[in-house]
C-alpha cells in the first residue's frame, strides 16, 4: 500500500504529490512557516522555513526524533525561523537545505516514501 499524507492542519485530504509543492508555497505566502505532514503510516513529515532555507525532518512515529535534511556544504546560520507556537529560531545553514531543495524533498517523500537521491539526511536518534 502507498502511504498517503496530509497537511495537519489544512482537514482530512490528502495531499498529493504533484501539489505537494504548491501547498507549500501558497502556506508559506500566508506566513505559515512551519508545516507538519501527517503520514498514513504514522510517520511525520516536516518542514519549517525562514523563506530562503529550510529544516526537513522525517519521524517515524510521535517520539521519534527522526532525521532531517542537512546542506554539509553550507557555512554560516539564518534566523528567521518562525514555529506555530510563535518561537524564533536560528539555525546552522548546514542543518537546513535550501527551499527549493526542501520542497522537491519533500515532493519525493510524499511520492516515494523515502528520501530522494542527493538529499542528505542525518539521523537525530
Amino acid at each position: 500500500m502507498i502511504e498517503s499524507w496530509v497537511i495537519a492542519d489544512d482537514g482530512t485530504a490528502p495531499v498529493a504529490a504533484e501539489t505537494v509543492r504548491e501547498a507549500l508555497r501558497a502556506r508559506i505566502g500566508r506566513g505559515r512557516l512551519e508545516t507538519w505532514l501527517v503520514g498514513s503510516s504514522g510517520r511525520s513529515l516536516a518542514v519549517l522555513t525562514n523563506t530562503e532555507r529550510a529544516m526537513v525532518m522525517l519521524l517515524a512515529e510521535e517520539g521519534d526524533p527522526g532525521e532531517h535534511a542537512v546542506d554539509p556544504e553550507a557555512r554560516g546560520s539564518s534566523a528567521g525561523f518562525v514555529s506555530a507556537n510563535g518561537q524564533h529560531d536560528a539555525y546552522s545553514n548546514a542543518d537546513t537545505v535550501p527551499l527549493g531543495e526542501a520542497l522537491r524533498i519533500v515532493e519525493h517523500i510524499v511520492r516515494a516514501g523515502t528520501w530522494p537521491p542527493g538529499a542528505h539526511p542525518v539521523s537525530d536518534r
